[in-house]
């Protein structure tokens, strides 16, 4: 059973869609059932949500602020809301996904979504390797200095992206870098070399999105069967083609066999390996059933 709640975030990338694709956007979970996840979440004792402007091509964020807004005003100002800009499915043909405008036009969008005066947490969604980051870092910081956003962080970044971040942020802004949120999971580790103990280092909080390596982790899909309907390799393969490999099934198995032993589900033990490596703040799970949340240890 996890006991740290304090270190999940829940989230809210199926809703509307699957992530930020517009092909996969007929896969992903209905406003109602959304609802129901989102409220599971409360019950258990979930506090931090995490969405992005792109997900669902906004659905995502039309459902969380939904949801938030039917909350009482003493959870919504205990919870920490987080979104994202970046994503270049987000972006018009002929711009830059950070340019100076599209993050303030995306920003204003997302508040309007999310039915907040002010974002608790905004990442960098992706780097688009085209605006230099100065126009981008300034953007964040006026929007910082106008009370739209709190903390920021960035997202799928490397150690150089880090680096970089921390040294051109200057003083003010650089006070409210607090998160890198990558992905990080068993079949997954290259950030374990460099970029999580350069977070530490840094007083970063290491955010691990997709510690269940898109659901294959579970146990619920075997390498030579056909995904079962209605999953996510099902609908989205491609999401999880860099882990359909023999190596990775190998790897799933024998965390099929370690976790029988130790009493955990093989959810509950990849989720453990996650929260066990020095230097991992926290993780982003994403759950699409009730009943999964029990699976991953986590029991109202």
């Amino acid at each position: 059973m996890l006991t740290e709640l304090d270190r999940i975030v829940f989230g809210c990338g199926n809703f509307g869609g699957i992530g930020s694709s517009p092909k996969w956007r007929s896969a992903g979970d209905s406003e109602e059932q959304a609802l129901k996840l989102l409220d599971h979440a409360r019950n258990i004792g979930l506090t931090r949500f995490d969405t992005a402007n792109t997900y669902g091509g906004g659905a995502s964020e039309i459902i969380l602020g939904k949801w938030v807004r039917a909350q009482d005003a003493g959870f919504v100002q205990s919870a920490q809301i987080a979104t994202k800009v970046g994503n270049p499915n987000g972006c018009p043909p002929g711009e830059t996904p950070l340019s100076r405008a599209q993050i303030a036009y995306h920003l204003d969008q997302s508040l309007g979504r999310l039915g907040l005066e002010r974002i608790d947490l905004y990442y960098i969604h992706e780097f688009d390797r085209v605006t230099p980051i100065e126009e981008t870092l300034e953007a964040f910081s006026r929007a910082a200095e106008a009370g739209k956003i709190d903390r920021f962080g960035i997202s799928n970044g490397t150690l150089t992206d880090v680096e970089t971040v921390l040294s051109l942020a200057g003083e003010t802004l650089g006070q409210r870098f607090e998160y890198v949120q990558n992905e990080y999971n068993l079949l997954a580790t290259e950030d374990s070399d460099e970029v999580i103990p350069a977070c530490a280092d840094h007083g970063l909080r290491y955010t691990a999105f997709s510690p269940l390596a898109g659901g294959l982790l579970t146990g619920k899909y075997r390498f030579d069967e056909q995904a079962p309907p209605g999953t996510r390799l099902a609908d989205a393969p491609e999401a999880c083609a860099h882990y359909l490999n023999e190596k990775s099934f190998a790897a799933i198995e024998e965390l099929r066999r370690s976790s029988g032993h130790g009493g955990d589900t093989m959810a509950e033990a990849a989720l453990r390996f996650v929260l066990d490596t020095p230097g991992v703040a926290g993780l982003v799970i994403a759950p699409r059933r009730i009943e999964h949340f029990a699976s991953l240890g986590l029991i109202a």
